[in-house]
């Protein structure tokens, strides 16, 4: 007689949360790393606030959500960093390669996918073209290994401090995390360390948001900014 793993009944609810079209596009909205209220996600999936409000609240039953009231609005985000790399991931196994993934159907459609695809954030930190540019910035100069996994190097640590990003080292989420880029097929920088650099990106004006997804515009400082600390070729992320 087999005796049950006793995470399987677990692993099987978390999994029936996630297994709902609906609660999948919340989730993977959210995963621009801002409070929503109950009313824009309604909008963003297209269903009605009264069928929202019972699919939101299942999963801040579930812990996948934290929510909030101000006055008579509801907020939700994701409940914290583990759950939105969950989602990363998830979504990245499911995410079509280029060559098999569907033709936008309008203008719209198509330059809201080259935004995301340029740059955008993956819950908080950067993702696209631009992610990869500056992993791959950092890996050159010596501040971030890949080899061995993602890990900053003493000379990183040192670069953080010296550029004024500060690396809040708090509970167990792992300074440096390579997390899937879903449009480029390569790792990202997540953890502390992507989360301080795209902070320090949108807070400096290095980065704009634009629209109403999660993609990221580099602007003109921007642009300075990457080329002097990693001499980026800013014309790919145009």
């Amino acid at each position: 007689m087999t005796t049950r793993d006793p995470q399987a009944p677990q692993l099987a609810r978390l999994a029936g949360l996630m297994a709902d079209e609906t609660r999948a596009a919340c989730l993977l909205a959210l995963l621009d790393g801002r409070a929503w209220t109950a009313g824009e996600l309604a909008r963003h999936a297209g269903v009605a606030a009264s069928t929202l409000s019972e699919h939101l609240g299942k999963l801040v039953a579930g812990g996948l959500l934290a929510e909030e009231r101000q006055g008579r609005h509801r907020y939700v985000r994701l409940a914290g960093p583990r759950v939105a790399q969950l989602v990363e991931d998830l979504a990245a196994q499911v995410a079509p390669d280029a060559s098999v993934r569907p033709r936008p159907r309008t203008l719209r459609e198509s330059s809201a996918g080259s935004a995301m695809a340029r740059g955008r954030t993956c819950y908080d930190h950067l993702a696209g073209r631009l992610g990869i540019a500056v992993t791959d910035g950092l890996t050159a100069r010596g501040l971030l290994r890949q080899d061995t996994g993602f890990a900053l190097t003493d000379s990183g640590l040192e670069w953080f401090g010296a550029v004024g990003i500060p690396l809040e080292r708090k509970g167990r989420r792992p300074l440096a995390r390579a997390c899937l880029d879903w449009t480029e097929r390569r790792p990202h920088l997540a953890g502390v360390a992507g989360a301080a650099f795209c902070r320090h990106a949108l807070d400096a004006g290095w980065c704009v948001r634009i629209g109403s997804e999660r993609a990221v515009k580099v602007t003109e400082q921007g642009e300075q900014a990457l080329t002097t600390l990693f001499g980026i070729d800013t014309t790919t992320l145009r």
